[in-house]
């Protein structure tokens, strides 16, 4: 198997899941904090079953969200990554951030943000990223400014629920 490292930061490291990430990641989905802006806490049996399926084979998927760690702690602090996304009829990769509560407010969705945007243009080859913001969600959106994603429009989702899109397109 591949090495189970994505790519790493000064203080992040970005990984394939490991069996140790499932009840992190669990109760991250679960909390009503972080998912506030993400359509509610997620339901125990299909995180559980959805985590198992991905620890079957965690290179899988080309898009995916990852186990996030912080390297002084070794805690698995986050789920980040890129999706595939259909905005307005049209296929789009979307830059994901997700983070525990305890890890809010030191940086770390910029870095890792950052690092993804270097990963997908640099070594994935794409030319567009996206981030589907709730318009509530203030902190979502600077991280989004500084990363040089600028507000492209407004969609209604097939949820019903309303997302800012930002967009960031590969300098040549």
């Amino acid at each position: 198997m591949p090495s189970s490292e994505i790519l790493r930061t000064p203080r992040l490291l970005l990984r394939y899941q490991t069996p140790a990430d499932i009840p992190p990641l669990i109760a991250l989905w679960r909390d009503p904090e972080v998912t506030r802006f993400m359509g509610g806490p997620r339901d125990l049996q299909r995180l559980q079953t959805a985590f198992d399926e991905t620890q079957a084979n965690p290179t899988a998927e080309t898009y995916d969200l990852w186990p996030l760690v912080e390297l002084s702690s070794g805690q698995t602090i986050g789920h980040c990554g890129l999706l595939d996304k259909e905005v307005d009829g049209k296929a789009e990769i979307e830059l994901v951030y997700v983070l525990a509560r305890s890890a809010w407010g030191q940086g770390y969705a910029s870095e890792i943000g950052a690092a993804l945007v270097a990963h997908a243009f640099e070594r994935m080859g794409l030319r567009r990223l996206i981030a589907l913001i709730e318009p509530q969600n203030a902190p979502s959106e600077r991280v989004a400014l500084r990363l040089g994603m600028r507000l492209e429009k407004e969609v209604i989702r097939p949820s019903g629920e309303p997302r800012r899109v930002y967009a960031l397109e590969k300098m040549e």
